[in-house]
């Protein structure tokens, strides 16, 4: 990174980063080790980056290249992890009154993460599908699917479920 302006531009970008990682671990501490990590990285492979092309999703990219690394590396070294059906009764929303508040963080982590990457990219972030699919590395058609079925499923967990199912017809096999 030998220009100011690059510099510049990179710098204009934290404030993203910052709140997608924020997003992506759930966790204020976690989120600011990966913003950190992703500069670092971003400044040592530079000129990795075409001038001209999508610093914005270059860093993204970056960025989600190294949380999924290092949720791999987390279950190779065999961290505890936690089924959420078996502490759903924790995680579950308060009873809907008027002085209670929609928990949206609690209710994004519930999502599966490779959802909740797409649902934040598309709408937090407001990429393209097309920038979301070079970030996350899977098909343009496999981003859709994921964003339709993390808005239909944060829905249902905002919603707390039961509207949902007595609202959506039933789906029946047929074979």
């Amino acid at each position: 990174m030998n220009t100011p302006a690059a510099a510049h531009s990179l710098v204009g970008h934290i404030p993203d980063l910052r709140r997608y990682a924020r997003s992506l671990t759930g966790d204020g501490w976690a989120a600011d080790d990966l913003v950190q990590d992703t500069l670092e990285r971003a400044c040592e492979r530079w000129q990795l980056w075409s001038a001209g092309s999508d610093l914005r999703a270059w860093l993204f990219t970056l960025m989600h290249n190294l949380f999924v690394d290092g949720a791999r590396r987390a279950m190779r070294q065999g961290g505890q992890r936690v089924d959420l059906d078996e502490v759903a009764g924790e995680l579950a929303a308060p009873a809907q009154t008027p002085e209670h508040t929609l928990d949206l963080q609690r209710c994004l982590l519930r999502l599966p993460p490779e959802q909740r990457e797409v649902l934040l990219l598309v709408t937090l972030q407001d990429l393209r599908y097309e920038d979301v699919a070079r970030i996350t590395g899977v098909p343009m058609g496999t981003v859709m699917s994921r964003l339709s079925r993390a808005r239909s499923r944060l829905r249902e967990l905002m919603e707390g479920g039961a509207a949902v199912a007595a609202r959506s017809p039933a789906l029946r096999r047929l074979k």
